[in-house]
């Protein structure tokens, strides 16, 4: 972790430098990717055909993916996995659009875990309990999970900010590319809709060798370990952790995402939480959620005494809404 972040700070300094103004930059999968490159060619898959993913939207973090993105004097796509404090300030004060994706952070662990096993460059990563203790400690290539959705989220509610989960991707792939396409300013005709949900499927990702990574040398991937595209299902994390990992993960989750005001598809009924925070400022580092005050204990009544009313609304008052999320 602490290499990764002395490297990232060498290439920062140039990208803050040399970045042209991309179109728009997504976080989170590389199922986005693809779904937004369908999206950039009205659905038309030759381009996903013939144009390694890595290609069509430049990884920022790494040094290749630097040099392309600066080779290409407009880039329209640029994909990162980096925190909101270490994503170069530039950016934010450009016009380009942000996707972030959210996902199950069980599922994450879970899915790093494997990509760990293949990717060279990591380091092993030993038992998934050992593994599972680094990640919900933030010692994992782009630090805390929970930090970065944190940090991230904080900027919800801007014009040019879009956040959805992998979940929704999931559940609901056709409203989630209208959605998309409504905050690309990008609209797409019932045709080339169909077009963007059919080619953008798991099925047909992991039989693109353009998509799959199977183009990758073996210096980079040992894909003998098991392919890079595995299942592509919410909840496989049920395969892996014990129930007694879920449940240690579940404390930690609940402490560290208490207080930021959003609910995602994996949390249990009735446990969303509360006291959303005003949104935070492009690039600043992301606060800490404010403590509760202790509530001030009251005498006991004494027998006998009526006890005190509690003033109701006025009749056809409303109760208070609860805030929601601009993008759902």
């Amino acid at each position: 972790m602490k290499k990764f972040k002395k490297n990232h700070k060498k290439s920062q300094k140039k990208s803050e430098k040399n970045l042209k103004n991309p179109k728009f930059c997504i976080l989170g999968t590389v199922w986005m990717l693809e779904i937004l490159s369908l999206i950039r060619q009205d659905g038309d898959p030759r381009w996903c055909r013939s144009v390694p993913n890595w290609d069509r939207g430049p990884w920022l973090e790494t040094l290749l993916g630097l040099r392309r993105a600066r080779a290409n004097a407009r880039p329209r796509i640029i994909s990162s996995h980096l925190p909101v404090h270490m994503f170069p300030k530039s950016f934010f004060g450009s016009k380009a659009k942000v996707i972030y994706t959210v996902r199950d952070p069980k599922d994450v662990l879970v899915s790093l875990f494997h990509f760990a096993r293949i990717f060279r460059p990591y380091r092993d990563p030993g038992s998934l309990g050992d593994f599972m203790d680094k990640f919900l400690q933030g010692d994992v290539p782009f630090g805390s999970w929970f930090q970065h959705v944190r940090g991230w989220l904080q900027l919800r509610g801007r014009e040019n900010f879009f956040w959805i989960s992998y979940e929704e991707l999931q559940q609901d792939l056709r409203g989630s590319v209208q959605r998309l396409c409504s905050f690309l300013c990008h609209p797409l005709s019932p045709a080339a809709l169909d077009a963007v949900v059919t080619n953008a499927s798991f099925a047909a990702m992991s039989h693109n060798p353009m998509s799959n990574f199977s183009l990758s040398p073996g210096f980079i991937l040992d894909q003998n370990r098991g392919p890079f595209l595995r299942k592509g299902i919410s909840g496989d994390w049920r395969n892996h952790l014990s129930p007694e990992q879920s449940r240690r993960f579940d404390l930690v989750y609940r402490e560290r995402m208490e207080g930021l005001g959003v609910s995602f598809p994996w949390d249990p009924p009735g446990t969303a939480p509360e006291t959303p925070q005003e949104p935070q400022k492009m690039g600043e580092t992301p606060k800490d959620p404010p403590k509760t005050a202790p509530e001030t204990p009251q005498e006991p009544q004494k027998t006998g005494e009526t006890p005190p009313k509690i003033p109701q609304d006025p009749p056809g008052t409303d109760p208070p809404k609860t805030p929601q999320d601009p993008l759902k």
